[in-house]
């Protein structure tokens, strides 16, 4: 089957290499010039395990083709995906103009019968949005050609994303043609031989779900803060807690991990954008409402305990930040809890010193260029590094490499022998054991 995917960003770019894998020919059409030369040498814009082989692998075996015209794509495919950015706007709604535009050059350049497939995450009447913009171009050529738009939602996970995609949960198509049926059922066909978990819905039903698949996740983290935060007042382990209420099959222990609150570019981004939708339809989200405001409050819970700690004396002072991603297994800092913190750290007039394994290039895009040039903020290249001559140090993105650091090292190299655990990832006994003063979140604090 020959596929086009608009958009080479997260969404476009996992898609196209996993559908070429299967053998399909993809052509992965993009409008940046430079993205595209860039991935045809290999480079890839984004970091996530495992992309960067299936992406070479396929494209030297010319399964898998990159280019900036749609036009030319669109001669030798049946399915086009749209894969293009929906960020938010300023009140919390999806921006829809790339979605738009796309659909607009797709109802200009269609000459054949096409199956034109959302797979951005998109408000809930998007899809008969889009087969309204290619109508309208095709009547304003005269052309009559048979289309279809399916909605498709990812439910990919950052740092899993091949993984999920190539072994899926369940695939979501919301369509009212039996056409598209049957070609979406042929496309994934491959991917569900072992696991049949196609889920056959309309439009709108499939919009919904993405949008409230990710509301439900957040919701769970912000709950589970919030305990946080209470046991934090109560001298309650909330580690007990989670253990507790976890073996209880219908909760789990998916997400219910206490935190300094969640990022990325669906958690927060989805939220909002439902909570908006919800106020388009004079409906009051109280409970989404409390979500996001709860992890905003998350957000600056570190902060907040380090205040505390120091008597609100933090000027002068140097922190080691270990993490930077929003989660492991990724370069995106969108939303990052690292980013409320240690912004908040320097206007207190601190100094940080942070490493990620990863993230070292995208992170001064997210900071501005004057933390640098005033060296109130470096990046480091090595963990330890971080933390020489700092004041205490502080997990924020529970990566691999920082699970079982050598304390040792560590209490040499701090001027202090403390520690602010932003994902309750050591445990507080041993942390005394090794001579370090311990702040979870909602953990009881212990002093060594």
């Amino acid at each position: 089957m020959d596929i086009t995917v608009i958009g080479t960003g997260y969404v476009g770019l996992v898609t196209g290499a996993c559908i070429a894998e299967m053998g399909n020919t993809v052509y992965c059409v993009d409008v940046d010039p430079k993205k595209i030369e860039n991935l045809k040498k290999g480079i890839l814009p984004i970091y996530e395990p495992g992309l960067e082989t299936v992406v070479s692998d396929n494209f030297e075996a010319k399964r898998l083709h990159f280019s900036t015209s749609l036009a030319e794509a669109m001669k030798h495919s049946d399915v086009l995906f749209i894969a293009v950015g929906t960020p938010p706007g300023e009140d919390g709604s999806a921006d829809l103009r790339y979605v738009v535009e796309v659909a607009r050059q797709i109802g200009s350049l269609m000459e054949r019968p096409t199956i034109v497939v959302n797979k951005s995450t998109v408000p809930i009447g998007t899809g008969d949005m889009v087969r309204a913009t290619i109508n309208e171009q095709l009547q304003q050529r005269g052309a009559d050609i048979e289309f279809d738009v399916v909605s498709n939602p990812e439910f990919l996970k950052e740092g899993a994303a091949v993984d999920d995609f190539m072994h899926p949960d369940r695939i979501v198509v919301g369509t009212e043609s039996e056409w598209a049926r049957k070609t979406m059922t042929e496309l994934y066909a491959p991917f569900t031989r072992n696991h049949p978990r196609m889920m056959m819905m309309g439009i709108r039903d499939a919009e919904m779900t993405k949008y409230a698949a990710n509301a439900m996740l957040a919701t769970k983290i912000s709950f589970m803060n919030e305990i946080a935060s209470l046991c934090d007042r109560l001298d309650v382990d909330v580690e007990n807690v989670r253990l507790g209420i976890g073996s209880d099959q219908r909760i789990g222990y998916h997400f219910i991990y206490a935190g300094c609150g969640y990022g990325g570019s669906c958690f927060p981004k989805d939220v909002k954008a439902l909570i908006n939708i919800a106020h388009k339809t004079d409906f009051e989200p109280k409970l989404l409402a409390a979500v996001e405001a709860r992890n905003e409050l998350q957000k600056q819970s570190m902060f907040d305990k380090i205040t505390t700690h120091f008597n609100g004396d933090l000027a002068g002072r140097t922190f080691c930040v270990w993490g930077l991603a929003f989660k492991p297994g990724t370069d995106d800092m969108r939303e990052a809890p690292s980013v409320v913190l240690i912004n908040s750290l320097i206007k207190a007039g601190a100094k940080v010193r942070a490493f990620d394994p990863v993230a070292t290039e995208t992170a001064p895009r997210e900071f501005p260029e004057s933390y640098f040039k005033d060296g109130v903020l470096e990046i480091t290249e090595g963990q330890y590094e971080a933390a020489i001559d700092a004041d205490a140090l502080l997990l924020v993105t529970e990566w691999k490499p920082f699970r079982r650091p050598d304390f040792k090292a560590l209490k040499k190299l701090l001027k202090q022998p403390l520690v602010f655990d932003g994902r309750n990832q050591y445990d507080p006994t041993q942390i005394k054991r090794d001579g370090f003063d311990y702040y979870g979140m909602g953990r009881k604090s212990i002093n060594a």
